[in-house]
């Protein structure tokens, strides 16, 4: 069986041995270590204090970051960008994210999904025309697919475009709101419905900001990341040249998941960034907050908090850089599982590290003066970023049940053949064989292969049991996901390991690491494998009717 996807063929017990052999980790050389040292040095004549008071990027700020070229860290040296390899850039993306998130957002936005349509689906004259002031930062750019009714339902957005007659040009009509960069962007990518008879059916646009019938709205009052732009879009009337369609018309939806895998990734980074640094401040001020005589490092639910952050910066780092690998390897490859575990992953570890980091500096860390509540505020928002927590708590599992289903219907539709089918996935045997030299590392990959086979199990047996039914089974996917997400993150961290070996370094307190991840996904197993809801589910509906009565009815199917 092949899904097209590397996580969903280990789930059906096929692992890509030189995919996984392949790894290597976010790259840190010379050039990037440069970027981020100009990016510093520019950032202490900015407190973020200063422009969070403002609520703004002042104008003189914004011409030094275009002259250290921030805008064109990943666009290709031909249009006139850095080049820096994803792994690179990432690299960079974990740098900044440590320091102030809303003045690094202006630019990990523009590049990790405002103009990476263009880089990846753009013609050469697209690219020629919009990439080129893109990389200097003369026109910085936005993301505009979410709209005041939808959010994660990217398909059933309600923005149009109709083409002309002639087939010139196309209209666009529509709202778009929360769109990061707004009141910065000089171009947008828009998505648009071609057909209101076929859901989904899209085009991908380059809009420039100046034309006519673009209205941006006022920057929204946010929680936090408050220098940073977000506001409203209007499009009324607007005309865009057939020549700024990216792709083909009907493909705007591929096109507007294929961006997001790379923003996904982008979080992951970010996550990782966020994680070393709370980490870090958590072993400073434990070292010296004495408490009954000793300082608080001492006290085994204080270590628990750095060990921790630690172990999960650990992880997320190791997935990110997996990810980006399978992305370096094919650019426009299917990697909606493991983007998805990076973001679901990376951002709610950080989130609870970033709440452990405020808790270890005590009363001092509530204080707007110390750096903790600003950068929660600035953070919180990654949990909705790129399709919220919750979406991506079913999304992976969703994914693979859609090609299942695929697979299915082509072996036929009469019942029989599709329980045969069914019946053969179930007892498919998984024919990946991985041996290393540690104990802890084959313990490891036993899990992975154990939780493989339950989510395979899962997978067939929800599909006999629920039919049309499992994708409203909320509770039922997300425990598969989670499954995926411990196979995924052991795997990764495997990975690393190995490859670290292999380059004659010292992998012992890794190996450890390692050890304390597969006894937390030994406890998410047991949680999670059932098939039937735990009793804490079912009483959750009884109590919830009792809260709100039903008010919505799903439609027949």
């Amino acid at each position: 069986m092949n899904l097209n996807n590397f996580l969903a063929n280990i789930h059906f017990g096929s692992l890509d041995m030189e995919k996984f052999h392949s790894f290597r980790d976010l790259e840190e050389d010379e050039k990037t270590r440069e970027i981020t040292e100009k990016y510093k040095e520019i950032t202490e004549r900015y407190p973020s204090s200063y422009l969070e008071e403002k609520g703004t990027i002042p104008t003189d700020l914004l011409d030094e970051l275009k002259r250290i070229g921030f805008f064109g860290l990943n666009i290709p040296k031909e249009y006139g960008g850095a080049g820096l390899s994803l792994r690179q850039y990432l690299k960079v993306v974990a740098e900044l994210s440590s320091s102030d998130l809303a003045l690094a957002l202006i630019s990990l936005a523009h590049l990790s999904i405002g103009c990476k349509g263009i880089v990846l689906f753009g013609t050469e004259a697209q690219k020629e025309r919009y990439l080129v002031p893109a990389a200097t930062g003369e026109m910085i750019f936005s993301y505009a697919l979410t709209e005041p009714k939808t959010g994660s339902d990217a398909k059933h957005i309600e923005t149009f475009a109709k083409l002309s007659e002639d087939g010139s040009y196309y209209t666009l009509n529509g709202h778009k709101t929360y769109i990061t960069n707004a009141n910065y962007a000089g171009g947008l990518t828009v998505f648009a419905q071609l057909d209101k008879e076929k859901p989904g059916f899209m085009g991908a646009f380059i809009v420039e900001t100046a034309w006519d019938g673009v209205k941006i709205g006022r920057d929204m009052p946010k929680m936090g990341l408050k220098a940073s732009s977000t506001a409203a879009i209007e499009f009324k009337d607007v005309r865009v040249p057939v020549e700024n369609l990216l792709g083909q018309a009907g493909e705007g939806f591929k096109i507007a998941m294929t961006v997001l895998n790379y923003g996904r990734v982008a979080l992951g980074a970010g996550s990782a960034g966020a994680l070393d640094q709370a980490r870090r401040d958590m072993e400073k001020q434990s070292s010296r907050r004495i408490q009954f005589g000793v300082p608080i490092n001492t006290f085994e639910l204080i270590q628990e908090k750095i060990v921790k952050a630690k172990v999960d910066g650990y992880v997320t780092g190791a997935i990110t850089a997996f990810t980006a690998g399978l992305l370096e390897n094919d650019p426009h490859g299917v990697v909606a599982i493991e983007s998805s575990h990076c973001k679901l992953f990376g951002t709610t570890r950080a989130w609870d590290t970033l709440y452990n980091g405020l808790q270890v500096a005590g009363g001092s860390g509530y204080l707007a003066t110390q750096p903790y509540e600003k950068r929660m505020r600035d953070f919180r928002v990654t949990t909705i970023f790129e399709g919220t927590t919750e979406i991506h708590s079913i999304y992976p599992t969703l994914f693979v049940l859609r090609n299942l289903d695929k697979e299915m219907r082509a072996v036929g539709r009469s019942t029989t053949s599709r329980l045969a089918f069914l019946l053969k996935g179930m007892f498919a045997r998984s024919q990946w064989k991985l041996k290393f030299n540690h104990r802890v590392m084959n313990r490891a990959v036993r899990l992975a292969k154990a939780n493989s086979r339950s989510i395979r199990l899962l997978l067939q047996v929800g599909m006999l049991i629920y039919g049309k039914k499992i994708q409203s089974k909320q509770f039922f996917l997300r425990r598969i996901t989670n499954l995926s997400l411990y196979l995924f993150g052991i795997l990764s961290v495997v990975a690393k390991i190995d490859a670290e070996e292999k380059m004659g370094r010292d992998v012992s307190e890794d190996v450890k690491i390692l050890a304390y991840f597969v006894e937390e996904a030994r406890q998410a197993r047991k949680d999670n494998r059932r098939l039937l809801s735990s009793k804490r589910e079912a009483l959750h509906k009884k109590i919830f009717q009792g809260i709100v009565p039903p008010l919505y009815s799903p439609p027949k199917t």
